[in-house]
């Protein structure tokens, strides 16, 4: 599964600086953008890139994913994440992710029975929720379980080993459903529910959310589905934030629950994987339909610092693939739970229909992207916008566990090491400094 060496095309970049000119290959991707090896930039020329961001720079070679923002295109492994959604499952997609193609009937069959056979946790780790107050955010919870992980499975920590690095990838995917059940079940006072052998992941994870001692939950195939889509199509998206702090975490030959704890932390953010919450958010600050004109007043105004969260995408341009998808799961959802109750559904629907047609969100392209949909679709299900991002980890493990997996077996990685625009003071004198006045 180790990536080929990258094969140069015959174009190269001429960089000019005051009288020297340097020469540096380009190489060719499958498809989207080439690249420009500036790895000698420095050695040959004493200089350094500057890029706030790595917006516009490639931090790695990978085959897992592939995105292109104009087109609205998104594929893992090369299958268009329309087709999964529609024909796949999510421990399918897991599979193609982490292995690099579909499997066929027996594989799948094996490898569903090995995710499943590792859904439990260790008795001990209970003893790790006791230790959180009950109000804590349940992402806090997932960023701590999920790096103890290592402590209890020391049979999966040598990176070295393939064998090792599997075992490690399968249980943190299987692992991070019951962890973030758990999370759920201690913010809301309810004692923990066992997984069940017998049931697909989302299946499970529904029922150790909304299962109780007192009464078993009844799993509904519609909502099952919308679940089991939801963590399809989060599974993974190319060298995000999360992503590139997994593989910068793991390239320092640091072990598997650690890397994926780092890439948990990474995602809580409110301009990551907080933003479906951050949505929803937005949606109970508005209230009710007779203000949305007011906050899209608010929202057009450009000293007012209130924002349209779940409007418009960084990525995608003129269409989130992931949202086309989710809008027709969203509309089944809300169909089969009813919105009449819930005035927060209501609103997010009557929003929805003004922006597709307001020319102000047409012309800035604020259409309703995956965490718009993702949220409410959640919210109907029965989930606090509290736990939006611990299902977006969930899901995200697979991408994660692929990635670190590619990262660790690619020949020319190298610990990252990135460089900086200094700007500070020049070198000073500790007794000039302790000569001065203490202006603070």
């Amino acid at each position: 599964m180790a990536n080929k060496k990258i094969i140069k095309n015959k174009k190269i970049a001429k960089l000019t600086i005051a009288d020297n000119s340097y020469e540096f290959p380009i190489y060719s991707s499958t498809e989207g953008e080439s690249v420009i090896d500036i790895s000698r930039l420095h050695s040959e020329a004493n200089i350094f890139t500057y890029d706030p961001g790595f917006t516009s720079t490639a931090s790695c070679e990978s085959k897992i994913t592939y995105i292109d923002g104009e087109n609205g295109i998104l594929r893992y492994r090369g299958y268009d994440i329309e087709d999964l959604a529609k024909k796949s499952d999510f421990i399918e997609v897991v599979n193609l992710l982490i292995y690099g193609d579909l499997p066929n009937k027996e594989q799948l069959k094996k490898y569903r029975r090995l995710i499943s056979r590792h859904t439990l946790l260790h008795e001990q780790i209970i003893n790790f929720f006791q230790g959180f107050r009950r109000d804590a955010h349940p992402m806090a919870m997932m960023v701590g379980v999920m790096g103890a992980l290592s402590s209890f499975y020391q049979d999966t920590l040598d990176i070295s080993d393939s064998h090792q690095r599997q075992e490690a990838t399968r249980r943190i995917v299987a692992k991070s459903a019951t962890i973030g059940a758990m999370a759920y079940k201690y913010s809301i006072g309810q004692s923990f529910v066992s997984p069940k052998n017998n049931l697909s992941f989302s299946e499970n994870f529904l029922h150790m959310c909304f299962s109780n001692t007192a009464e078993e939950y009844k799993i509904s195939p519609i909502l099952s589905k919308a679940m089991d889509t939801i963590f399809i199509l989060h599974a993974d998206h190319e060298q995000n934030a999360s992503t590139s702090t997994v593989r910068l975490a793991g390239s320092s030959g640091a072990n598997p629950f650690a890397c994926i704890a780092a890439g948990v932390s990474s995602l809580w953010g409110p301009a990551h994987g907080g933003a479906n919450q951050a949505a929803l958010e937005m949606l109970e600050e508005i209230g009710s339909t007779k203000n949305i004109n007011k906050y899209i007043k608010k929202a057009k105004n450009k000293k007012d610092p209130f924002k349209l969260m779940g409007f418009g995408h960084r990525v995608y341009k003129n269409y989130d693939p992931r949202a086309k998808i989710l809008k027709g799961i969203c509309q089944k959802v809300l169909k089969h739970v009813g919105i009449k109750n819930d005035p927060i559904l209501k609103l997010a629907m009557t929003l929805e229909k003004i922006a597709l047609k307001d020319k102000y969100f047409i012309e800035k392209r604020l259409y309703p992207n995956v965490d718009f949909y993702s949220g409410i679709i959640l919210r109907a299900i029965g989930f606090p916008p509290e736990m939006f991002t611990v299902i977006f980890a969930i899901s995200r493990t697979a991408g994660w566990t692929a990635q670190w997996t590619e990262m660790i077996e690619d020949p020319i990685q190298k610990i990252g090491r990135p460089r900086q625009l200094y700007t500070g003071n020049k070198s000073l004198k500790y007794g000039t400094i302790r000569s001065k006045k203490n202006t603070r």
